[in-house]
């Protein structure tokens, strides 16, 4: 089973436990979602899959896309200064940098990071039980 398919099974999975049927137009939504490996909003989302199903209203989107990150299988990022934005969820914990031009998003790990928030927060008494951290940038222009 590829990644792509695996992440298909786990959105239809959550749907069906949640009641809902896995109508046509979901199906196609569920298999955009499966081979993206960006972070689209839901207009993005729509067109991609309207390419695929002319008959998906951006509604189906939406509601879609609400009921997957209610049952934990996305995560909706609310960037700043532009529409929120999907991931799948359950991935291992990353931080995001936001080109501020092109409003692409890089997904990065840095282990310093993960040591001085621990020590930060130790100091003050606290243990971390979630944080999100993006960063916000430009390109450097090259001299």
């Amino acid at each position: 089973m590829t990644s792509e398919q695996k992440h298909k099974v786990d959105y239809e999975a959550e749907l069906r436990r949640a009641g809902v049927r896995i109508t046509r137009p979901r199906r196609t939504i569920l298999e955009i979602l499966s081979g993206t490996e960006d972070h689209p909003d839901a207009y993005e989302i729509f067109r991609r899959a309207a390419a695929l199903d002319p008959s998906i209203s951006l509604s189906t989107v939406y509601r879609t896309m609400k009921l997957l990150e209610e049952h934990g299988a996305i995560q909706r990022h609310a960037f700043a200064g532009g529409p929120s934005r999907f991931e799948h969820a359950g991935e291992e914990h990353h931080d995001h940098l936001i080109d501020v031009e092109t409003g692409d998003v890089i997904e990065f790990r840095s282990d310093k990071i993960e040591k001085l928030q621990d020590e930060i927060a130790r100091e003050l008494g606290y243990d971390i039980l979630h944080h999100r951290l993006e960063l916000y940038g430009r390109r450097r222009r090259k001299k």
